[in-house]
């Protein structure tokens, strides 16, 4: 080339200089371009920094104060569970996520581009390329299983807790002050035996869990599902109707506890005020008139969809120490389909957990209510985190159309947290079965009502070992000394063990 065609040349080189521009580094082999293209995927940027396009500083600094902050943050077990039940944050993070996934795979190309050497052979440049595609399709991956699980949680938390006041739910309460000032919180557990929000659904579980926000000690209150004349608080308008308690002609079946849900709202319509859920407002308030104890919130579970919830772990494992029926009425004489058959370290479907923790032939509710015990026991037991992540799309799925609550998603973090206490504190629960100082068909409310308080005021005493269980009219699983009016506590965790003599 003559010396006019040089000194443009020269001109463009001097300008490329003053403006920073430089041609790019290149590889010397394929597999070279390949390992940059590989750095470029480990830490977004390094692969264009060496390629000398200092647009890798814009992947580059950010990914290393990321890393910074989510170190700082995974050691933040509130932060994390805050962000976990906030549906606007995790769609946030979701499409962040996205693109930012885009851009690195972009920038994983773009390296590949820069420093691939010239003039390779056809063979290499596809070796290079499919190499390339390879790893864009690693980081792909994981990005979209974290923008999908995003996505779920944000639905999943946005279909059981928004839109889904209450009536009777506390009102003065706040983010910040989560219990609105008062020692205790109780959530109403309910088993339903249709869908959450199917009119006509009773609920043959009823458990109140009254937790103390500052130690997480607990106490469990079971009812039994035929508690007849439930009772409403003096200041309920229910109670202006059934001053009795709830009783009318016609079957008896329809007054029982567990037709409150389905009776009351097709009964008298908007009578405690605007809700979306009116049965959830009306069995909150005929435990809280029958026990004397406030009810400050809900949580609804469809014992039938409760067996997709159990599939999608993958079964549970649960000792079974007498036959328990798959089906069948003992007051209609109809015999079961099949048996559960006793056995240690019994893997159950869904089908069969359910059974196993509703069957009722020829048990009584007392055993059943131990059964169902043992049956959450197995599902904390089964649920690991290996397990969790696994199958985390189908159990959001069964959990949103399984769970229903009138807990806020504000105050979501602060129940995790409550939560976390309670794992670790004190544990009582007491079943009230029929017994000679307390029959369900004709309950005595005085003294179900003083022995709920005798209950809640009683100190956390050691106990030693429990004796056997026995018919009780208020049995405890607590490992305490019995309260005036009770036989010797039940200790469920042992009966959730392998006794096949009882």
């Amino acid at each position: 080339m003559g010396p006019q065609g040089a000194a443009p040349q020269r001109r463009g080189a001097h300008a490329a200089r003053r403006t920073g521009w430089r041609e790019p580094r290149r590889a010397k082999s394929t597999a070279g371009g390949i390992g940059l293209s590989l750095l470029g995927a480990l830490v977004p940027g390094a692969g264009l920094l060496w390629c000398r396009r200092w647009i890798g500083l814009l992947l580059f600094v950010p990914t290393l104060g990321g890393a910074a902050v989510a170190v700082v943050r995974l050691h933040d077990l509130h932060a994390l569970i805050s962000f976990a039940v906030d549906p606007a944050r995790l769609r946030t993070a979701a499409g962040i996520v996205a693109a930012c996934t885009g851009i690195w795979m972009t920038s994983v190309v773009a390296t590949y581009v820069l420093a691939r050497p010239t003039g390779s052979r056809r063979g290499a440049s596809w070796v290079g390329a499919t190499a390339v595609v390879a790893l864009c399709l690693g980081l792909a991956a994981p990005g979209f299983v974290a923008t999908r699980y995003a996505l779920v949680q944000a639905d999943l938390v946005s279909s059981v807790f928004e839109h889904n006041a209450t009536a009777t739910s506390p009102r003065h309460v706040t983010k910040e002050n989560p219990w609105g000032d008062q020692r205790h919180v109780s959530v109403l557990l309910l088993g339903g035996d249709g869908g959450v929000g199917r009119i006509g659904v009773r609920t043959d579980s009823v458990i109140l869990m009254r937790m103390d926000t500052h130690t997480g000690n607990t106490v469990m209150l079971s009812l039994p599902r035929n508690l007849m004349n439930a009772q409403f608080p003096d200041d309920s308008p229910l109670h202006a109707l059934y001053p009795e308690g709830f009783s009318g002609e016609g079957d008896p079946g329809n007054w029982m506890l567990n037709a409150i849900y389905g009776q009351v709202p097709a009964l008298h319509p908007g009578i405690l005020g605007a809700s979306d859920n009116e049965g959830a407002d009306a069995i909150k308030q005929a435990v809280a008139g029958s026990l004397g104890v406030p009810v400050d919130y809900y949580i609804l579970v469809n014992l039938r969809g409760f067996q997709r919830i159990v599939d999608a772990m993958g079964g549970v494992t649960v000792n079974i120490n007498e036959r328990v029926a798959v089906g069948g009425s003992t007051s209609k004489g109809i015999p079961p389909d099949s048996w559960l058959e006793p056995g240690p370290d019994q893997h159950l479907d869904g089908y069969h957990a359910l059974w196993f923790s509703r069957g009722r032939y020829g048990s009584d509710d007392y055993q059943r209510m131990l059964r169902q015990r043992c049956m959450i026991k197995a599902l904390i037991d089964e649920a690991r985190p290996v397990t969790l992540v696994r199958r985390y799309v189908a159990l959001a799925a069964a959990g949103k159309e399984v769970v229903r609550s009138d807990i806020p998603a504000a105050l979501l973090p602060s129940f995790v947290d409550l939560g976390l206490l309670v794992k670790d504190a004190r544990l009582r629960s007491i079943a009230f079965v029929s017994s000679p100082d307390f029959v369900p068909g004709d309950p005595d409310f005085e003294w179900l009502r003083a022995a709920v308080q005798r209950a809640l005021k009683r100190p956390d005493r050691p106990h030693h070992a429990p004796s056997s269980p026995a018919s009780s009219g208020v049995p405890t699983t607590a490992p305490h000394p019995a309260l005036p009016g009770e036989e010797s506590p039940v200790e469920v965790a042992s009966s959730c063990g392998y006794h096949p003599t009882g």
